[in-house]
């Protein structure tokens, strides 16, 4: 007799990517906590107008060096990668707790601890996107994307608010170190995490830049992963930032006060929640390219409306909608890539589309503003839904992708 095989464990019930979730969701959470701290840091030591820079020149090393994070993940394993630069995250938060409480903690001192941070932030990204794809069976991997989306959604709800409570009542040390604690939770967490030995990967064999333009190389070659990396760095450029601000700024312009602004925000992260407990319930997607290209589709309706709304109820209510329906395409679109990708170029191709998303998004918020206060909000709005209309247009021009299950 054939001997029969048990067939995977689903995604929410497996110890070992509910580990992952839970690393990665108070990973998150210490982004935005440390973000939040170092801008708050800024504007009390040199005032709001050095926010930008100090931010920026994070960024900068972040998006300059996303491919070699690639690379790295790729050569020594992402799990080896991901808990040694959160190990290394701990570190530089501990140093900036330390040196904001027990001296002057200046403005170099915050130069200095943005510039590390982005440097690691640089090798953290594709490794812990690698990692998403070598956890569980492929076919679990629309419920761990589900799951990512869940973490995502839950951190920028959470984040900010505990955030804001610590400032005011400890002050900016505090702050940091509770984005290390969340750091120190992440790492211990993932030390447990363990690889799916189905998707082991060889190891490499030339050197550093023989593996990035084999990286490079892989994804030219590969036409329906190459539309898949176009497709997602373009339905989440927009969202890695610019449409945050954009909400901001649209609240200000018709001057509906912050606690719209902070109900626009949260809606948008509960809907987002929802989305991810759907997709991480659903044992599958029955024909996922045709949601991803009618979730793309009504995202870009979603965002040009947002621009348009002229009552603070319509606003919350189009905040929630376009956090579901933006849920749903990031979930999946992540889903079917990671799929595509063969083990061994995951942390390169994850790479890519961090640089589309997480890199070069910061660059567009002095474009915002200009946008904004050329000709409004609503515009901004306007090109925010071209750019996802154009992601659906390459996902629907693409058979492979419209043809896609997960």
């Amino acid at each position: 007799m054939t001997p029969s095989h048990a067939p995977p464990t689903a995604a929410y019930r497996d110890r070992n990517v509910l580990r992952w979730a839970t690393a990665y969701t108070a990973s998150v959470s210490g982004d935005i906590v440390f973000f939040l701290t170092l801008s708050w840091a800024v504007t009390q030591v040199a005032g709001p107008a050095q926010v930008g820079a100090v931010l920026a020149v994070g960024a900068v090393p972040r998006a300059l060096l996303m491919l070699a994070g690639g690379v790295v993940a790729d050569r020594y394993g992402p799990r080896r990668v991901v808990i040694g630069s959160d190990f290394a995250r701990c570190v530089i938060i501990a140093c900036a707790a330390a040196l904001t409480q027990f001296t002057a903690g200046g403005l170099p001192v915050l130069y200095a601890v943005a510039l590390v941070f982005g440097v690691i932030d640089a090798l953290f990204m594709p490794a812990v996107g690698a990692l998403a794809g070598r956890l569980t069976d492929p076919g679990q991997l629309g419920r761990v994307q589900g799951l990512r989306v869940l973490a995502v959604r839950v951190s920028n709800a959470v984040g900010p608010m505990i955030a804001a409570i610590v400032l005011a009542a400890a002050g900016v040390a505090a702050g940091f170190g509770l984005a290390g604690l969340l750091f120190s939770l992440s790492f211990g967490l993932l030390l447990a995490v363990r690889l799916n030995r189905g998707q082991t990967a060889e190891p490499s064999t030339g050197s550093p830049l023989d593996d990035l333009r084999a990286g490079l190389r892989y994804l030219w070659s590969n036409r329906q992963l190459a539309r898949l990396v176009v497709v997602v760095g373009l339905s989440e450029l927009c969202f890695s930032g610019p449409v945050g601000v954009g909400l901001v700024l649209l609240t200000s312009e018709r001057q509906w006060g912050p606690a719209v602004l902070g109900w626009a925000l949260s809606v948008f992260s509960i809907g987002g929640a929802l989305t991810g407990v759907l997709l991480t319930a659903l044992p599958r997607v029955p024909r996922a390219g045709v949601v991803l290209i009618a979730s793309l589709t009504a995202t870009a309706v979603l965002v040009g409306a947002l621009g348009q709304v002229t009552s603070a109820g319509a606003l919350i209510v189009g905040a929630a909608a376009l956090g579901t329906i933006s849920g749903t395409a990031m979930a999946i679109a992540n889903a079917l890539l990671q799929r595509s990708t063969e083990p061994s170029y995951l942390g390169r191709v994850g790479s890519v589309t961090s640089l589309c998303t997480l890199g070069l998004s910061p660059l567009l918020y002095p474009l915002t503003g200009l946008v904004t206060a050329a000709w409004g909000t609503g515009v901004f709005f306007a090109g925010c839904a071209l750019v996802c209309l154009l992601a659906a247009l390459t996902a629907a021009t693409a058979r492979a992708i419209r043809r896609a299950e997960l």
